[in-house]
């Protein structure tokens, strides 16, 4: 069963910047997805940032409570993604950003998720080749 590391997290603020500021994006509903591919190696093949806006839920609980559910379907489904990326010898940072103003059950959060982690792997693809 994998898990979800700390390392695997970004929390670097000058790679969130460089994320930010030179990163590609583009939307799965209900993600804004921001991405950055780099040849940098590091101890784990990809980084994610899980955001979910003070704006649309007043309540930490429940921003933590999708934050949870993101995460745990991230790692459920995280190793073909970790597969490709090694094979590739390449490092993606990304950035899942919630911007749906209700709650959505995990159920309807993973194939979003799986979708996001699968058009990540062919845009490295293509860079790649």
């Amino acid at each position: 069963m994998p898990k979800f590391k700390k390392n695997e997290k970004l929390v670097s603020q000058n790679k969130i910047e460089l994320l930010f500021k030179s990163g590609q994006t583009f939307f799965e509903y209900p993600f804004k997805v921001f991405w950055l591919m780099s040849d940098e190696l590091q101890e784990y093949p990809a980084q994610i940032l899980i955001s979910v806006p003070k704006r649309s839920f007043k309540n930490a609980v429940t921003r933590n409570l999708i934050k949870r559910r993101i995460s745990e379907i991230y790692r459920k489904n995280k190793t073909i993604f970790y597969e490709k990326l090694a094979g590739m010898n390449r490092n993606c940072l990304f950035a899942l950003i919630y911007t749906e103003h209700k709650v959505l059950n995990s159920a309807d959060l993973e194939p979003k998720i799986i979708v996001i982690l699968q058009r990540l792997t062919q845009e490295n693809e293509k860079i790649v080749g």
